[in-house]
């Protein structure tokens, strides 16, 4: 079992621990710290603003009744499971396939968290400029979001290697 944990993604795990606490203790952060809807200007262009996501990415069905919490934990942890499932494939020799599926997973786990704890998950960074908002995000959409683009990158690295 070791062996498997060093010759596979799966030595790459401990990153989605720190990505799940990283996010976890911001999440806490911001709580402790802020007022629901408190915004906290830094730039011309980045607020730290406290709110409540009951929905998925971009707030989808987060006015749906409640049921989507449910619906969203067990798409977030049967991904969590398939990716677990890749990741115990990839090969010794792989490092960005099996990091950008750890930044997924810990970033998955982390929102699954909030939705389990609290119903809804935490967001707190917005971007901006001037009146065109991007949607409030958090470290675990971050990780998600860096992960997927790892995925394109490493895709189209290993284009011609479809036998590895």
């Amino acid at each position: 079992m070791l062996n498997l944990f060093k010759q596979s993604g799966l030595r790459f795990l401990w990153l989605s621990v720190v990505v799940f606490i990283i996010d976890q203790v911001t999440k806490h952060w911001i709580v402790a710290n802020l007022e629901p809807y408190q915004a906290i200007q830094y730039t011309s262009f980045f607020n730290l603003t406290h709110v409540y996501n009951y929905g998925a990415a971009f707030s989808f069905l987060s006015d749906a009744g409640g049921w989507q919490r449910w619906l969203f934990t067990g798409i977030a942890i049967a991904v969590c499971g398939l990716v677990t499932w890749w990741l115990k494939e990839t090969t010794r020799q792989q490092v960005l396939l099996p990091v950008a599926f750890c930044l997924i997973i810990g970033g998955a786990l982390g929102n699954v968290f909030d939705r389990l704890m609290h119903g809804f998950v935490i967001d707190f960074l917005v971007l901006y400029y001037e009146d065109w908002y991007w949607p409030a995000f958090n470290v675990a959409d971050s990780a998600i979001c860096l992960g997927a683009l790892l995925l394109v990158v490493d895709m189209f690295k290993n284009k011609g290697n479809e036998n590895e």
